[in-house]
């Protein structure tokens, strides 16, 4: 474990997931006790049987109502429901709130608009696998990946403090941005490419119903590319839902991109396809050079 100065008396994690449980785990040697909160009696079983969560509720104001450290970890629209319809009137002043949604600017506002005294900061983990579900979590998790914290009207400093002991703790790499700023941001390098890679799987679908060969062909590139659209439909629901404006606005720099590759290729200029292909190849290689991170 990371040397931190986190440490909470009653930890509440709302959302017992992989994220919610992997923050469970990570947090353990920095918590004197920790509730889980889900709708789901298998999951609440397993939480406790596996010893990830001391005490668990399907009751958000039993789980919360005590506690003096809160984390959201349920899918964004749940969060939103959440922070605008019940949460506040439940928690005590002081205690500190974070979530853990894919998007921020719509979970940030309703974050702003709690009580005063609730410490709330907005919080976005850049990690993942591509399994899902309580038995999936892993305390090494958020283990050196970049986890973004975004302020609220509510983010004191006192909050950006525990904020950063709080990923500290979980041995993760704090980034601090604006909530338009990180949806934006995210809607470039994940929001999009999931877009793309179902596109992707779609098209080959097509020539796959014609000619069952491009399935027993299929290898490593397709693989690779078309990986993201198996994700969940829930959760990349409620993201592209809270982001529209964004991934909208790069999905037309995108087709603007495709056209001028098509162009090239219908021309069969192959020139001006390297050309076009050439700076591209450099960009990915440079990003690879600086920070690409281990998985």
């Amino acid at each position: 474990m990371a040397t931190t100065g986190f440490h909470a008396r009653h930890l509440a994690v709302v959302g017992l997931g992989l994220m919610g449980g992997s923050v469970a785990l990570a947090l353990r040697g920095c918590v004197d006790r920790i509730t889980g909160v889900d709708s789901s009696a298998p999951t609440r079983d397993y939480a406790l049987r596996e010893r990830i969560v001391d005490h668990a509720t399907d009751d958000l104001k039993a789980g919360v109502a005590d506690a003096d450290v809160v984390v959201l970890a349920a899918p964004v629209r749940t969060i939103i429901q959440i922070v605008d319809g019940r949460i506040g009137a439940y928690l005590r002043s002081n205690t500190f709130l974070i979530d853990l949604g894919s998007t921020k600017e719509d979970i940030c506002k309703a974050l702003g608009a709690l009580p005063i005294g609730i410490q709330a900061v907005g919080g976005h983990p850049m990690t993942g696998k591509e399994v899902h579900g309580i038995e999936a979590s892993d305390a090494s998790l958020y283990r050196h990946r970049p986890f973004v914290l975004c302020p609220t009207r509510r983010t004191t400093p006192a909050a950006r403090l525990r904020s950063l002991a709080f990923v500290d703790a979980l041995e993760a790499e704090p980034i601090e941005m604006d909530a338009h700023r990180h949806d934006r941001t995210v809607a470039a390098i994940s929001h999009l490419p999931y877009l793309l890679s179902a596109a992707l799987v779609a098209t080959v679908k097509q020539e796959g119903d014609r000619d069952e060969a491009v399935w027993e062909l299929a290898a490593g590139g397709f693989r690779d590319t078309s990986r993201l659209a198996a994700s969940n439909l829930d959760m990349m629901g409620d993201i592209l839902s809270t982001n529209t404006q964004a991934v909208a606005a790069l999905l037309a720099h995108f087709r603007a991109q495709l056209a001028l590759l098509e162009a090239a290729l219908i021309d069969r200029d192959a020139e001006q396809l390297a050309e076009r292909l050439r700076p591209v190849r450099a960009a990915r290689l440079d990003w690879s050079h600086k920070y690409e991170r281990n998985a």
